[in-house]
């Protein structure tokens, strides 16, 4: 997909995004040790047949003529998630069937997904986890004696006992074979503090983010790149 047409679908989304009554947020982060900015808009929504999760990633780490960072954009990545379930009144309730895209430009990975999700919550709601077991698809070029991915996703709200104080985040690993290994894996816990309370405006949240890696998205082994960001839920 060029990055026109990418554009075209990410701000579409972006536009049905803002104007659906659902949980949406709008984050910017800076990377300390790659020095660029990378903004994300992050969704869910839940309805009656099950729930949708996306996210669409910008970094902007263009480089002019002669290789200096120019802050432009260099690159996106999205994923979309599906989960159906129409068995929410049963006892089944917390299994849900998922079908998942992610792909972008600057990345040569685009990937369908295809499994089950488990979801596991405090009765508030507060504490969420999601235990995921997806078959993953590759495109040409890339092989995988494995092609399942395991995830985790997780979101504590209040935790030590700090009102707006919130850790979430989510870690992926899956079976691909790259120049020293065969799995890749990727982990970005995130520990967000929901600063507006504090001046009226309860959108406004301050945080930050930790990437760790291993033989993702092309780099070879062992990574850990901290961000510090903000964070608006719309």
């Amino acid at each position: 997909m060029n990055f026109k047409k990418f554009a075209t679908v990410a701000f579409a989304t972006l536009a049905l995004a803002l104007t659906a009554k659902a949980q949406t947020n709008f984050q910017t982060f800076y990377d300390l040790s790659r020095e660029h900015f990378t903004t994300t808009l992050e969704g869910f929504y839940g309805d009656k047949w099950g729930n949708t999760f996306f996210f669409i990633d910008y970094d902007f780490n263009g480089k002019d003529y002669v290789g200096k960072n120019n802050h432009t954009v260099s690159g996106s990545y999205m994923e979309i998630a599906r989960c159906l379930n129409f068995w929410q009144d049963s006892n089944l309730a917390p299994l849900s069937l998922q079908v998942e895209y992610n792909g972008g430009v600057g990345f040569g990975n685009h990937n369908f997904l295809f499994g089950v999700d488990y979801f596991v919550h405090s009765a508030d709601f507060k504490n969420t986890v999601n235990f995921k077991l997806l078959y993953k698809t590759f495109n040409a070029g890339i092989k995988s004696k494995l092609p399942l991915q395991f995830t985790l996703v997780w979101g504590f709200q209040d935790i030590f006992g700090v009102d707006g104080l919130r850790f979430s985040g989510f870690a992926d690993i899956w079976g691909e074979t790259t120049n020293v290994g065969k799995f890749v894996a990727i982990s970005e816990p995130q520990l967000w503090y929901n600063i507006g309370k504090c001046i009226g405006v309860d959108n406004l949240h301050i945080g930050s983010e930790v990437e760790f890696s291993y033989n993702f998205a092309g780099v070879d082994g062992f990574k850990v790149r901290p961000c510090i960001g903000t964070k608006w839920v719309f």
